[in-house]
């Protein structure tokens, strides 16, 4: 028996929709922990990068029928997750984020981009 995926209705159907939003409410909180000289600075970019990722994807999967648009916008939320891995050594370099929060946030932004890459290789067998 093949292994069958339920069709895709919608972008909160995408597993790296849903962690990337599970995701950022945990940056947000982390943002609000930081020092009050880099809650702008740094915590600024982590959330617009963390909520870029999630935009994105609804984005592109709302332009699904074209192919080009959908890799486009998948290889944007892509970039902000790379940044966001970026911006979290930063904060942990800094000492504003310890090493298993570091370790497990970083895994999350990672599988997020191993989920896009799968997506924009094999986007038309789902």
């Amino acid at each position: 028996m093949k292994n069958e995926r339920a069709p895709l209705r919608s972008h909160e159907d995408l597993d790296a929709y849903r962690l990337a939003m599970n995701l950022l409410v945990r940056v947000q909180s982390l943002t609000q922990r930081l020092p009050k000289e880099e809650r702008f600075e740094l915590g600024s970019q982590m959330r617009r990068a963390s909520r870029s990722i999630p935009a994105n994807i609804a984005e592109g999967f709302a332009k699904r029928e074209s192919t080009r648009e959908f890799k486009h916008y998948m290889r944007t939320a892509m970039g902000s997750a790379n940044e966001m891995e970026t911006h979290l050594r930063i904060a942990a370099q800094l000492g504003y984020l310890a090493e298993p929060d570091l370790a497990e946030l970083i895994d999350g932004y990672d599988h997020i981009g191993r989920q896009l890459n799968r997506l924009i290789a094999n986007w038309r067998q789902f």
